[in-house]
């Protein structure tokens, strides 16, 4: 996808195709330019707008009209800083979907906004490549069965997950923070300050958000961890990892290493947990998707969905 900006602010979202040939138009991952988009094959040109504006003796092709060969547009919504885009013709409702996965886990569409996840600022981020199938790191992230065995640093600043109960299990819970814990850090020490608006019952709090398909949300009392899956095959899936912090915290050229350094962890850990068993998705004795234990629920809820979604395509299970 091709995503602008154009001078008033306002984002779109285009396939980043040629309408031509299919030549792709942008190759590298960001840039400026100052009017157009010129496609370097035959040098069709869009506006930020995603209309033709030129071509080579376009005036001498009466078949080709400029308003019906414009570039394919994309459905985006900006919500907490993020652009949310959508491939499907006719979009889902927004708020029947994302905004749904926020209040069927925290309880309501409001305690999310006293994080002001749009005005904090990117303090970190990392990638990895995780030789897993998506639906694998889903299951993962939802379920807190497995915290105890493979998760020693995060069980210490959240005892309570310890007993595999994921925080999502309990709508609105969050996990709180151990006694002798001072901060969401990898060594329990002091973070870095409570965001202006998070309320007093949300402080010394964990909260994680699924938003299906692919984005996780990460609520903790001075800054917010954000995951964006983007599925590549069917055993390999790229994650971008973003810290976000209040503007002046990162500003302040202040060391992070001791508050990205926990959930960097809590990643290796639940990636190679992921790669290991992808290693089996193919045998004989996984084809019924494993047994899911009383606190893994919502992982049965998760392949319903998965499952009802493939029905509504026409596609087999």
């Amino acid at each position: 996808m091709l995503i602008t900006r154009a001078r008033g602010g306002a984002l779109q979202a285009f396939l980043n195709i040629c309408r031509h040939r299919g030549a792709r138009l942008c190759v590298q991952d960001e840039g400026e330019v100052r009017r157009s988009f010129q496609c370097p094959y035959h040098a069709w040109t869009y506006g930020l707008d995603g209309k033709l504006i030129a071509a080579p003796n376009l005036t001498g092709m009466p078949d080709v009209d400029r308003d019906s060969y414009g570039l394919h547009k994309v459905w985006l919504h900006e919500w907490l800083g993020y652009a949310w885009v959508c491939l499907a013709e006719e979009p889902p409702s927004f708020h029947d979907t994302v905004i749904a996965d926020v209040v069927a886990r925290l309880g309501d569409d409001e305690s999310i906004d006293t994080y002001q996840i749009d005005t904090l600022k990117l303090g970190r981020r990392i990638n990895y490549d995780v030789r897993a199938n998506w639906k694998q790191i889903i299951e993962n992230f939802m379920e807190c069965y497995h915290c105890a065995s493979i998760h020693p640093e995060l069980t210490e600043v959240l005892p309570e997950f310890a007993d595999g109960f994921a925080a999502q299990y309990f709508v609105g819970h969050g996990a709180e923070f151990g006694e002798e814990i001072n901060g969401f850090t990898v060594d329990g020490s002091a973070g870095l300050g409570r965001l202006p608006g998070v309320r007093d019952d949300q402080d010394r709090r964990y909260y994680a958000i699924t938003v299906r398909p692919q984005v996780f949300i990460n609520l903790v009392p001075d800054h917010v961890i954000l995951h964006r899956m983007f599925p590549v095959a069917a055993d390999r899936t790229l994650i971008e990892c973003d810290w976000l912090y209040f503007p002046e915290v990162v500003d302040s050229g202040v060391n992070l290493s001791r508050s990205v350094e926990l959930f960097h962890r809590v990643n290796r850990q639940d990636f190679d947990a992921c790669e290991r068993c992808q290693l089996a998705m193919d045998s004989r004795a996984y084809a019924s998707g494993g047994v899911l234990v009383p606190s893994e629920h919502h992982i049965g809820e998760f392949h319903d969905w998965v499952t009802g979604k493939l029905a509504v395509e026409g596609d087999q299970p």
